[in-house]
């Protein structure tokens, strides 16, 4: 199946249980990563803030929270741009279901660009850094926030664990999707035996990178600079 049809159809399906699910299988540290990386990144009242994979909106209202106006959250999924509008009353018209890698705004007009949890579901993640360099201001930055494998092997270990057993089978019991909690594991995989974040960023033009780990290293936090 293409990859952007299936992140689609994913999505949609478990859109209804998506922030549950998001808190319990992270024992809600989850907030505490959000906000982690918008305060590395450097957000103020004065960004213009493009979200991008902002799926039901946590990390752009957690932005708006810390005084971001000015915020455009984009996603490839309907109805978790349903469920972001529901969550706001400053939403309405900030958001467009579109992809990372044809981002449909002019050139050089935010400030930042926030992705959580979302690289890794890029069809093509080159193509939507381009796009990224290309929207972004002089000295703008984008911030991910990504699951990594840890380098600790008893730490490792029960994150695979946790990952390959507990989470799909809870995620399917909650969502009554077969294939959702299947793929996160899976994708999380692969990103991180094929995925290096810093050079990817170094090779589409960003000047400066900086990779930041959280939690015994089963998250980084990427920082690149225009």
């Amino acid at each position: 199946m293409d990859k952007k049809i299936q992140v689609q159809r994913i999505f949609d399906s478990i859109s209804h249980r998506y922030d549950f699910l998001n808190h319990v299988l992270s024992a809600g540290i989850d907030v505490y990563w959000r906000n982690k990386a918008l305060k590395l990144s450097g957000v103020s009242h004065n960004s213009v803030l493009l979200d991008v994979a902002c799926g039901t909106g946590d990390f752009a209202i957690t932005a708006n929270k810390l005084g971001v106006k000015k915020i455009i959250g984009a996603d490839l999924s309907f109805n978790m741009l349903s469920i972001f509008n529901k969550k706001t009353n400053w939403s309405k018209g900030k958001i467009v279901q579109t992809v990372a890698e044809h981002i449909p705004f002019k050139n050089n007009i935010f400030s930042h660009i926030t992705v959580a949890f979302g690289v890794r579901n890029f069809y093509d993640i080159k193509m939507g850094f381009e796009s990224f360099h290309r929207v972004l201001k002089l000295n703008g930055k984008v911030t991910v926030l990504e699951f990594r494998l840890p380098s600790n092997f008893i730490i490792r270990n029960f994150y695979l664990f946790y990952f390959n057993k507990i989470l799909p089978f809870i995620g399917r019991l909650v969502s009554k999707d077969q294939e959702a909690y299947t793929y996160l594991p899976e994708s999380v995989d692969k990103f991180d035996k094929e995925v290096n974040l810093v050079d990817i960023f170094k090779e589409v033009g960003f000047s400066k990178v900086e990779k930041y780990s959280l939690t015994f290293g089963i998250v980084q936090i990427v920082i690149a600079e225009k």
